[in-house]
């Protein structure tokens, strides 16, 4: 596993918070449309089916497989997404010869902060 100063993890914002910017906007989606989807399928029967809720089943299936394609994109770098409402993440880092992690939220310039 690779192992980030703060520089480093800096220097690789501009692609990770372009892959952290998608995974938020598309969680957003994909959680509309399941929302969506609940209230069609809740509302369909076997002997009148909703065409809307096959159609709404398949949009969830493509945003949760896109979604599923940016957290890989992180992985392959070795960042750990944390949390969708703040769009953070952890970078893999060692602290006094320990392991710990940097910490970076959507919106902040840089990588700073840091925790065990």
């Amino acid at each position: 596993m690779r192992r980030y100063t703060p520089d480093m993890a800096t220097r690789t914002l501009p692609l990770v918070r372009r892959i952290v910017e998608d995974i938020v906007s598309k969680f957003a989606q994909w959680q509309a449309k399941v929302r969506e989807f609940e209230i069609v399928a809740a509302s369909n029967s076997a002997t009148d089916p909703d065409p809307r809720a096959e159609a709404l089943e398949h949009e969830v299936a493509d945003l949760a497989a896109q979604l599923e394609g940016f957290h890989a994109e992180l992985a392959a770098l070795d960042v750990q997404f944390k949390d969708y409402a703040s769009g953070r993440v952890d970078f893999p880092a060692e602290r006094d010869g320990q392991p710990a992690y940097l910490c970076w939220t959507l919106g902040e310039p840089a990588v700073v902060s840091w925790h065990g």
